[in-house]
């Protein structure tokens, strides 16, 4: 497979695409005036503690407050003080495994988790971190648990770990990562090595370490002075984020259409990532780049609920606030031999379809598929292999229940923030958001209901009534018959007036 990563930098906002064998999968977006705030760390100080929620409001800065759950908060930063050493010092750190102090276990066998009025008081400066930007009417959420990804390892301050990601599937080589890791990691910490560490060695995942301690040890020096709220720690911007994130061997070449960022890609990936440099390009035709390499049509199609399927049949995507539903439909396929034949063609076809509209419309919360249903357990087996094998692909995380009897398969992905569309569209103000108006019908009939209620309150025998053109013409059209009949049953003589700034469910009723 190809990949690709493509960034059109503007005055206003930067876009990067990834491409796989020229299909648009994932995009992101990121406007000048509105810099994403994941990542970022902030000490903030408590406005309202909520007990009814076991959560707290800290004030960070922002326009709203933030919202901190009880079980995202940790408060003993003393402990980790380890962390604050000198470079030529973490060669010497070896692993240490030092257990906290366990709670007593309750009749459940759960740790007790202690209340919020507990932990929080309001004015109190706490350390804390975006897990989530602001999503409709939600403020951004936030994480005393703190997590510092660099190129190989992600540094975790507050928790006592070493993790291998679940991509490296070679046992020998996640236990000879997990050794590594072992040996370099600070005592009290957590780290966690990354898909992009498996077959390098030891001194990469050193160099990477005393980066990230530097980094964490920057952090706390800045929450001891300074006042609360304010920044301590702003993570990478789009680009950087990307080539620290996506860029990896096996993308075949990352091309940008801005002379600026085409320096810095370069000054990034020969400090870091030296082996990739001759596989960063910059864009020279006079031809926008998306619209070059067909992604800006592409981008338009992600936009719309139904996607068309290369056989015939399609998807429809209905995104909700805490809920995505997809249906998947035979549409014009019917097939060549039997129905259970057809039905699972569509499906397979529909599953590498679903998965990339979810990544690319960065969709997430609970989605349930609904899927057409089967009656062979083969193809129901066949099915969800072929989901769990399309769901590799994904970098964000996914929970996927099994194929119910009625063909739903639902699932759960991490969602950071607002996905695609809400990025690139807003409620349409006809419908609020709905996607759907009143019909013709209904409408000639709330225009019957108010002129009813309006009739005995004009005066004189004219009546003006301003509405939009497509009602104008149902009143006035078929001989004018419902203008006519509105005339003989009201007594008097009707004028109507097409006006475009209404909207068709809107009326005007005054005496002439």
């Amino acid at each position: 497979m190809q990949r690709e990563i493509i960034i059109n930098s503007s005055d206003t906002e930067t876009r990067v695409a990834l491409l796989e064998n020229s299909i648009l999968a994932e995009l992101y977006i990121e406007r000048k005036s509105r810099l994403g705030i994941t990542g970022n760390i902030y000490k903030g100080k408590v406005t309202k503690v909520l007990p009814g929620m076991q959560a707290a409001f800290v004030d960070i800065g922002l326009s709203r407050d933030v919202f901190l759950y009880v079980s995202d908060f940790f408060d003993h930063l003393e402990e980790y003080e380890p962390l604050i050493c000198d470079e030529e010092d973490t060669d010497e750190i070896t692993h240490l495994e030092k257990k906290k102090p366990s709670k007593q276990k309750d009749k459940a066998g759960k740790q007790p988790q202690e209340s919020i009025e507990t932990l929080l008081k309001q004015g109190q400066e706490v350390l804390v971190q975006v897990a989530k930007e602001p999503i409709g009417t939600k403020g951004a959420r936030v994480t005393s648990h703190i997590t510092l990804p660099g190129r190989y390892l992600v540094l975790m301050p507050t928790v006592d770990h070493v993790g291998v990601s679940h991509r490296i599937t070679d046992q020998t080589e996640r236990q000879r990562l997990k050794d590594i890791i072992k040996r370099i990691k600070p005592p009290n910490v957590g780290l966690i090595l990354r898909t992009v560490g498996e077959g390098k060695d030891e001194a990469e995942f050193v160099s990477d370490m005393q980066f990230l301690s530097k980094l964490w040890s920057n952090v706390l020096k800045k929450n001891e002075t300074a006042p609360a709220p304010s920044l301590l720690h702003r993570d990478l911007d789009l680009v950087l984020k990307t080539l620290r994130d996506i860029f990896t061997p096996d993308i075949d070449r990352l091309i940008t259409d801005s002379v600026e960022e085409y320096e810095r890609c370069l000054e990034f990936v020969d400090t870091l990532l030296p082996t990739l440099t001759s596989k960063v390009k910059l864009y020279l035709k006079q031809r926008p780049i998306f619209d070059y390499l067909n992604i800006e049509a592409q981008i338009d199609k992600a936009l719309k609920k139904k996607v068309w399927l290369k056989s015939g049949g399609y998807i429809v995507i209905d995104e909700a606030e805490a809920l995505v539903a997809i249906d998947v439909n035979t549409g014009k396929y019917v097939g060549k031999k039997n129905l259970e034949d057809t039905i699972l063609k569509i499906n397979l076809e529909a599953v590498k379809e679903v998965v990339r509209q979810v990544r690319l419309r960065d969709l997430g919360g609970i989605i349930v598929i609904d899927f057409i249903d089967m009656a062979k357990e083969p193809n129901r087996r066949a099915l969800m292999n072929k989901l769990q094998e399309e769901l590799k692909k994904d970098r964000t995380r996914t929970q996927v229940l099994q194929l119910s009897e009625l063909g739903l398969v639902q699932m759960t992905r991490k969602r950071i923030k607002q996905s695609l569309g809400k990025v690139l569209t807003k409620p349409c103000p006809y419908c609020m958001g709905n996607g759907r108006i009143k019909s013709d019908k209904a409408i000639l009939t709330s225009l019957n209901r108010e002129i009813s209620q309006a009739i005995h309150k004009l005066n004189g025998d004219d009546v003006l009534i301003r509405m939009h053109p497509t009602i104008a013409n149902l009143i006035c059209g078929n001989k004018k018959r419902e203008l006519n009949r509105l005339q003989k049953t009201y007594g008097k003589r009707f004028t109507v007036q097409a006006d475009d700034n209404l909207h068709q469910e809107q009326f005007v009723i005054a005496s002439l």
